[in-house]
């Protein structure tokens, strides 16, 4: 140690031990991938795990656990628990006698639990947001519409760092309208392996979203585009593109989950910035330029944990940080089971 004189002469040495029992919550729209990146990290490091997936969609998750039995892990070390009564859930997230909470879900559930834990458990919380764009007037139309159409609208707009809120200059926004229009109306509903008939019909359903959409506090929201094929099933939504909302409507503040983006035009880079950052939610954000100062600049100041260059939102890779800030999450998620898997999300940050 020596580097005072009551250490010198000492060596010392850091072992690393497993915590414990590892409880992992994961959710509806990805009932595969974010398991396995919960469960390898636990049996890794010497932690038993316990999987309770989302209710609807389990099967995902009893197939994994078969599969790492036929592999051979033993089958105390990975065991699933399945159950749609939410009291139940709860008491099994916050036993005592579980060292570490690895949670995919809504902010309401996953804050709720933190504060039911027993003291000394840690956790780590993934929640969701309404990742934010900024396009600087220098963007070329032709090579980011896709990019953006991509981020937020593969999957659904299913996943916790979809596109949602794109801010564009005001000189490049009635092109940009009018192209991101026509390619979200382009897109294909449904099953892309079967033919679909065309229609007028326009059946925007599905609870949440809609509800966000048609109470929106100023009005309902007005889609400038919408596709053009029929939702197969009434519990679709039709890929839909928002002109700029009000500030305070519910497609401005809080997190949709379904195939929509809301577009707003801007004058000063650094008031739409002010803007994209105003929400409580805070997880992945990105910008589009072909000036380096515009997008070092919006790269800086955006409230996320990652901002992407010239690509879209929800770009990742496993061995980049994937944190949510402030009601977005807690803990840096992709590092659920390491010394310092109980940092705030905050600490951890970068620009691809």
């Amino acid at each position: 140690m020596g580097l005072t004189p009551a250490s010198d002469g000492r060596w010392a040495f850091t072992t690393r031990e497993p915590i414990g029992v590892v409880a992992a919550i994961s959710a509806f729209n990805h009932p595969l991938n974010p398991l396995i990146l919960q469960v390898g990290p636990a049996v890794a490091v010497g932690c038993p795990v316990i999987i309770k997936p989302a209710a609807p969609t389990p099967l995902c998750c009893l197939e994994l656990v078969a599969l790492l039995r036929e592999a051979g892990l033993p089958e105390p070390w990975c065991q699933s628990f399945i159950t749609q009564d939410n009291a139940l859930a709860e008491r099994f997230a916050t036993d005592p006698r579980v060292a570490f909470l690895s949670f995919i879900g809504s902010a309401r559930v996953g804050w709720h639990l933190r504060s039911k834990h027993a003291p000394g458990a840690r956790r780590a919380l993934e929640h969701g947001g309404a990742a934010p764009v900024i396009v600087d007037r220098s963007a070329k139309l032709d090579r980011i519409i896709e990019p953006i159409v991509k981020g937020g609208y593969y999957h659904a707009g299913q996943v916790c760092v979809s596109i949602q809120r794109i801010f564009v200059h005001a000189d490049i926004l009635a092109d940009f309208v009018e192209r991101i229009s026509a390619r979200v109306a382009s897109l294909r509903v449904g099953d892309l392996c079967r033919p679909i008939p065309r229609s007028a019909a326009d059946p925007f359903a599905g609870s949440g979203s809609r509800d966000i959409l048609d109470r929106g506090s100023g009005g309902p929201a007005v889609r400038v585009s919408s596709a053009a094929v029929a939702c197969p099933r009434p519990h679709l939504n039709q890929p839909s593109c928002s002109p700029p909302s009000p500030a305070d409507a519910k497609v401005s503040q809080l997190e949709v989950f379904a195939p929509l983006t809301c577009v707003y035009g801007f004058q000063e880079l650094d008031k739409a910035i002010d803007i994209a950052n105003s929400l409580p939610v805070a997880f992945q954000a990105s910008v589009f330029s072909t000036d380096i100062g515009p997008a070092m600049r919006a790269a800086q100041r955006l409230d996320a944990s990652a901002v992407m260059i010239n690509d879209h939102t929800a770009f990742r890779t496993d061995w980049m940080p994937f944190a949510g800030r402030r009601q977005s999450g807690y803990g840096i998620w992709r590092h659920t089971l390491d010394d310092e898997g109980d940092v705030p999300g905050k600490n951890a940050r970068s620009e691809t």
